[in-house]
């Protein structure tokens, strides 16, 4: 059994044998968690469904299994279920073990390791069973195979029921139902949306694979079924179905060399003038890229340059970049191969580099066939790409000008920010407000040790409807530029911010969450990396004042206001209590702003995540693009949840 160690010293301790504790079988995972799964917060949470999932996966990968089935109990437990081959039950030669004991309590177990259980596999490390086992408060595992029900039960990775035959079937796979330890866990509850996300990816990635994902929660019942065909084609039309395509068709690509596949699929849109490219290896996504994201931008970006250049578009020393060739791309580049070598238990980038030159070798061989045979199509791509070209070249310019400008720091920042007086930008942050008013109510009520304020003013650009061009030119914009200090676009350096936190303060009503989503879309689109470093945040201001007497209580929201009103009326419940709609930012005098929303002590701040880039580029789609039908289904749909639109 693997063990592992553990070095606890203090400054005025010897260094010694005493000091050095051993870890044995599981122990480390539960005293560790966040290195096998992340971290122990949702997303580690669910990290344990993909993990037993991934199992399953690599049985379809095998050819042995065509159905998976993901469940949510009703007291918070997950079942995973698959007619695979089902876990070996036999001993294992080293242990003197059943094979299937081993997968649950040994890590560095299982059939992908060699000896011909699998040919490629997605669970590099085998650690994901008995990862899941040790951080479960209990586990049950049924196998079913040789006309047999086999049975075995663990308790935060103890072994409590040993390997017994429970009864007879007549179909084979393995089922796992576990119910995450809340010793290990910040919050056990699983969200259902996060879940079907996950699995229709896997079922896009697998075509010809029944995913059916359910809850049995009580008030909470639903069941999807993902099953497509088409595979990465059908995944690439669903993330554009939003969005006007620039030609009919998905461009497929395919090859096999050796061991290993490689698929791609993409397709351009004439209204998006962003890229949107997901990467996958053996079916684990992988948002860090890797050699083989590397390998498909290259050989797009020559493909491209070496078409124009024939056709006589591309004069001279004329030359797209890579930025321009993927303007308006949506792309899904997946492979398969037998030894894949991934950063990390959590697996975010691919390091094969024998997969950098499969995947080049693949686009620039039927890419470039694809374009002679689709002359159409292949103009329409090269003259997007031409005009992003030229676009680009005006946002260089642009962009010079903002350097130019924030040269000579502190004399460059706007005129209308009220600096704080901290520099350390792990002590500071700025709030961002909507109008002049609100701007002064905001100036006269802040701390100005640690708080900035800038104010906005005028309409926004909706960045969504722009080139980089118009972005970086634009009067409403450079001034949150050139305020927080990192850049923009590719220049974006996280190390220059100068808020740690950046906090967006508009009205609570209709206009103020148009403010919000205009300039969350404008983060998420030139400044992604202040999104996914957590710096974003949305001020909350209370909706509702409740005075009685000298008691002055201030309710965010229409959930809270009756309890609030219970409270203040007293036991007797007699007491008058008035209640009045808060007035906007600007209305509101400094000290109510700074009581309400601006005290570290008091206020309410709603940090922004990226947890799923699939549904962020969606929403911003939908809510800011052209296309007016996406956008009123939507809110048509989610008006109940409003408070998610701000988000």
């Amino acid at each position: 059994m693997t063990d592992e160690l553990l070095v606890s010293i203090t400054e005025d301790e010897e260094y010694d044998a005493s000091q050095i504790q051993v870890l044995e079988g599981l122990e480390a995972v539960r005293k560790r968690p966040g290195m096998y799964i992340g971290s122990t917060s949702s997303s580690g949470l669910h990290h344990l469904i993909y993990e037993i999932v991934d199992n399953s996966i690599d049985e379809a990968l095998a050819g042995a299994c065509d159905e998976i089935a993901v469940s949510i109990g009703k007291e918070g437990t997950v079942t995973v279920v698959d007619n695979g081959r089902g876990i070996p039950i036999d001993v294992q030669e080293q242990t003197g073990k059943s094979a299937l004991e081993v997968v649950f309590t040994v890590l560095h177990a299982g059939g992908k390791f060699g000896g011909g259980g699998y040919k490629v596999s997605g669970g590099l490390h085998g650690v994901g069973a008995s990862v899941v086992n040790a951080l479960s408060q209990w586990l049950t595992v049924r196998v079913y195979k040789n006309g047999q029900i086999y049975e075995m039960k663990f308790s935060r990775g103890d072994i409590i029921q040993e390997l017994t035959i429970v009864g007879e079937t007549d179909r084979s796979g393995t089922e796992v139902t576990f119910k995450p330890d809340s010793e290990i866990f910040d919050d056990c509850e699983f969200s259902y949306d996060v879940i079907k996300t996950r699995m229709r990816e896997q079922a896009f990635l697998n075509g010809g694979l029944r995913i059916t994902t359910s809850d049995e929660r009580e008030g909470r019942e639903v069941s999807d079924t993902m099953y497509y065909e088409g595979g990465i084609i059908e995944f690439v039309q669903y993330l554009n179905r939003n969005k006007t395509p620039l030609h009919d068709h998905v461009i497929y690509l395919a090859d096999e060399r050796n061991d290993s596949t490689a698929e791609v699929a993409l397709q351009y849109c004439g209204d998006v003038y962003n890229e949107f490219m997901l990467s996958f290896a053996n079916n684990i996504h992988t948002p860090d890229g890797g050699m083989h994201e590397t390998g498909f931008k290259a050989a797009l970006t020559r493909v491209l340059n070496d078409y124009g250049k024939k056709l006589n578009i591309l004069k001279g020393d004329d030359k797209l970049s890579g930025e321009d060739c993927r303007e308006g791309v949506t792309a899904i580049i997946s492979v398969r191969l037998m030894e894949a070598q991934f950063e990390g238990q959590t697996k975010s980038k691919l390091g094969n580099s024998e997969m950098r030159s499969f995947v080049d070798s693949l686009l620039t061989e039927k890419l470039s066939t694809f374009l002679e045979e689709n002359p159409s199509v292949a103009r329409a791509i090269l003259d997007k790409a031409v005009t992003a070209s030229r676009a680009r070249e005006a946002a260089r310019k642009a962009r010079e000008n903002i350097r130019r400008k924030t040269a000579l720091e502190g004399m460059s920042l706007p005129g209308k920010l009220a600096d704080c007086n901290e520099t350390n930008p792990e002590l500071t942050e700025i709030y961002i407000v909507e109008g002049d008013s609100a701007g002064g109510s905001a100036k006269g009520g802040r701390d100005s040790r640690f708080q900035a304020i800038l104010p906005l003013w005028g309409k926004m650009l909706n960045v969504e409807k722009a080139r980089a061009d118009k972005v970086y030119g634009n009067d409403k914009l450079t001034p949150v530029i050139t305020a927080l200090g990192a850049g923009i676009g590719e220049d974006f350096d996280e190390t220059k911010l100068r808020y740690h936190k950046v906090i967006i303060m508009a009205d609570a009503d209709v206009d103020g969450s148009h403010i919000r989503t205009l300039l969350l879309t404008f983060f998420f689109r030139f400044m992604r990396p202040l999104v996914e470093g957590g710096y974003v945040y949305a001020a909350q201001p209370p909706l509702f004042k409740l005075t009685r007497g000298k008691t002055v209580r201030y309710v965010l929201d229409d959930t809270e206001l009756e309890e609030a009103m219970a409270e203040m009326r007293g036991e007797d419940g007699k007491g008058k209590v008035d209640l009045s709609r808060n007035k906007g930012l600007g209305e509101m005098d400094a000290h109510e702003l700074w009581d309400t929303t601006m005290n570290p002590e008091t206020r309410v701040l709603k940090q922004i995540k990226m947890t799923d880039a699939i549904a962020a580029d969606e929403v911003f789609t939908v809510l800011m693009g052209e296309k007016v039908e996406p956008r009123k289904e939507y809110i048509e749909k989610n008006a109940k949840y409003a408070v998610d639109l701000d988000i």
